[in-house]
């Protein structure tokens, strides 16, 4: 029911506080899940006192339960364990605390936590976070590369040692965090958006060494898998041994079944390539060389071609064949000539035999008249009529006197 106040007329905070312990008090009791951060368990005391703590929001409750409730697990429960507890919300007026009153606490065994990881595997895979063509390549050469572990743990040494090994120039940025426990998923979420934050480091490593499924099971997070997921620069999942299998490995972009498999994938073996690059580098000398070789033979193949050895062979032998075809070209145009000219001479000799020249010669004469007619027949001309005499020196007119019939 809402309440009338105003500015005027407050309700004083004792008031609230009390309001607000009659609407918890209606509440019915919820089983709640968390993970025990602080357990108090005072000898000859009635009541246990613990605190649930949610790794994924960073958020704690108080919980208070009869001795005999707590003694029913206290075997199987301690300090870092889930548990799903049944309890009762309770508000203490004076100081405005939220506490749970519980009435039954069960531990969350491993077959549950391995099936509710297996059901949020299956959600998160069809949203497509574990997607091949999502991953993100890995740097040939990283200049600076962040590194998530626990404080001076194993894993740390592992990587460093393994990855200087391999590279002395490699540099790396570390952020320790825990790595189990409440803490490790907020601590781990923000050292990797931290180092993703900065534009100079190339690959993100997440590293931790060995652990039960309970002790891994921050690197199967929600809130891990997505902040990883959204990364842009690329993740390594270094999480435990090879059997080990955290939800991590399956959205980051390269998963290395150990913190020194990861410094190997991550940085290269300075030897190896140097090694590769001399192999390379013979290789290409061998295949010059070879190469060289083969122009070698083929150009004093050539060279011992005759055309090529003595050029001025086929010059030679070409100039006396063009001297003997200039010379037989010379005696044949000499032969048709000569044949020519002696045919040239006797139908010279036949044309002077038969022109009129040559009976002119013999004292001939040609009459011809005035229009230059040739008189062959007396009856042509008439009495009184000049003619041309045409002999042999010259010519010279003539007159008809008497024409006889």
């Amino acid at each position: 029911m809402a309440l009338n106040t105003s500015a005027e007329a407050p309700l004083p905070v004792g008031e609230v506080s009390r309001l607000i312990g009659g609407w918890i008090d209606r509440l019915g009791a919820v089983w709640v899940e968390g993970q025990i951060t602080q357990l108090s368990r005072r000898p000859g005391a009635g009541v246990v006192f613990l605190t649930l703590r949610d790794p994924s929001y960073d958020i704690s409750i108080g919980v208070t339960c009869y001795r005999q409730v707590f003694d029913a697990v206290a075997d199987v429960v301690s300090e870092g364990a889930r548990v799903v507890v049944h309890a009762k919300p309770e508000w203490y007026a004076p100081r405005g605390q939220l506490s749970l009153r519980a009435a039954e606490i069960k531990p969350v065994g491993v077959g549950e936590l391995l099936a509710r990881l297996e059901q949020l595997k299956k959600s998160l895979a069809a949203e497509g976070l574990f997607a091949a063509e999502r991953k993100k390549a890995l740097p040939f050469l990283p200049q600076l590369v962040g590194l998530v572990c626990g404080r001076a743990s194993a894993a740390e040494r592992d990587v460093l040692e393994n990855a200087r090994h391999r590279w002395p120039a490699v540099r790396f940025e570390v952020r320790n965090v825990a790595v189990q426990g409440v803490h490790a998923v907020p601590q781990v979420v923000q050292a990797v958006k931290e180092l993703d934050a900065m534009g100079d480091v190339d690959v993100i490593i997440v590293a931790r060494g060995g652990g039960s499924v309970e002790d891994l099971l921050p690197f199967s997070d929600e809130q891990l898998v997505r902040a990883v997921a959204g990364c842009r620069t690329p993740v390594v999942s270094a999480i435990g041994h090879e059997p080990d299998n955290p939800l991590l490995d399956h959205v980051a972009d390269l998963r290395a079944s150990t913190p020194t498999d990861a410094a190997k994938k991550v940085v290269p073996d300075v030897g190896e390539e140097y090694e590769r690059v001399r192999s390379l580098r013979d290789r290409a000398r061998r295949c010059v060389e070879a190469l060289l070789a083969r122009e070698e033979r083929g150009l004093a193949h050539a060279l011992a071609r005759p055309s090529i050895e003595d050029p001025h062979r086929m010059v030679d032998e070409r100039a006396d064949h063009v001297a003997s075809l200039v010379q037989r070209s010379r005696r044949t145009l000499g032969h048709l000539l000569d044949r020519a000219d002696s045919e040239l001479t006797h139908t010279h000799a036949r044309v002077v035999a038969l022109s009129p020249a040559a009976t002119l010669k013999r004292g001939y004469a040609v009459l011809q008249k005035a229009d230059g007619h040739v008189v062959r027949d007396p009856g042509e001309v008439e009495a009184d009529e000049t003619l041309r005499a045409r002999v042999s020196e010259g010519e010279f007119p003539v007159k008809v006197v008497r024409v006889d019939a």
